[in-house]
């Protein structure tokens, strides 16, 4: 792994494959890391001939931390989202979005295929809007054209695990229960490997306060379909059917948004990566690719 200058910040990226091949730029979601895109994931996609770059976003990992600026308190944040008032954040989706522009600018890549997961996959809508030159094509996967609005219970519940325990083991079992909490009702949870990859995040950058504002850039920036409704990049939409965080709805709603994006279901799929989807996910990446002409 290394760090690039990128946007005035400093971002952690890590790359696998020929830099001469096709670049894949993956995005990931509100608080996760870079380690939360699966290695044999990101190896079958270099297999198949691509050059893969995987970054951490600000305010999480071991990227930039924004620690200077205001914590925004999450449900009073979205209350007022939701009232029209607007509140201001510490800084916005396009604001990530050029983070990313800046990660292909420091590694000398002209355009990339983006895959965006959840928050990521909004700032990969976000990044094809305002800078469409750099994006072959965009696969969307567990998003969302406008802020996500869960249901209550599903709200409440998270809140319970919105703690920041102040011990190790505290920490990797509430980052535990939210892999479960998130899972769908298709897939088997995978208790060891999800367990490894608590521990891993946790002891790798632990870091709530960038969430917080992380989720204040999702709010701010509203709703991105009229805005979609112009693209002319390649789409593909991927959203599980048992979704609990991102209502499925939502990801229909990209896919009715952008001209000639295609719909991909997965039957049972949560808000997760499980690796049995991972057949079907791959599958519509390389479709993708292969309609936008590489």
């Amino acid at each position: 792994m290394a760090q690039v200058r990128a946007n005035g910040i400093d971002i952690e990226v890590e790359t696998l494959g020929d830099p001469r091949d096709p670049t894949i730029l993956l995005i990931m979601g509100i608080s996760f890391q870079l380690v939360h895109w699966p290695d044999a994931f990101v190896e079958q996609l270099a297999a198949r001939g691509f050059h893969v770059v995987r970054f951490d976003n600000r305010d999480v990992g071991l990227s930039t931390w924004f620690d200077d600026e205001p914590r925004p308190k999450p449900v009073p944040f979205m209350l007022k989202s939701m009232l029209g008032l607007r509140p201001g954040a510490p800084y916005t989706l396009c604001d990530m979005a050029d983070d990313a522009v800046g990660v292909l600018d420091a590694l000398d890549i002209e355009s990339a295929h983006v895959v965006g997961v959840s928050m990521g996959g909004m700032i990969a809508q976000r990044l094809a809007i305002e800078h469409p030159e750099r994006v072959r094509s965009l696969c969307s996967i567990m998003s969302s054209p406008r802020p996500p609005r869960p249901s209550l219970r599903f709200i409440m519940k998270l809140l319970k695990l919105g703690s920041d325990p102040e011990h190790r083991e505290e920490r990797i079992e509430n980052t535990l229960a939210l892999f479960r909490l998130l899972g769908g009702g298709g897939f088997t949870f995978d208790e060891e490997t999800m367990g490894q990859l608590a521990a891993t995040v946790v002891d790798r950058a632990w870091h709530p306060a960038g969430t917080d504002r992380q989720s204040a850039a999702i709010e701010v920036d509203g709703n991105r379909r009229a805005a979609l409704a112009a693209l002319e990049v390649p789409t593909t939409v991927v959203h599980g059917t048992d979704d609990p965080l991102v209502p499925p709805k939502l990801g229909q709603e990209i896919a009715d948004a952008v001209p000639g994006a295609e719909m991909v279901w997965i039957d049972g799929m949560g808000h997760e990566w499980p690796e049995e989807a991972w057949p079907a996910i791959l599958e519509a990446i390389f479709d993708l690719v292969e309609r936008a002409g590489d």
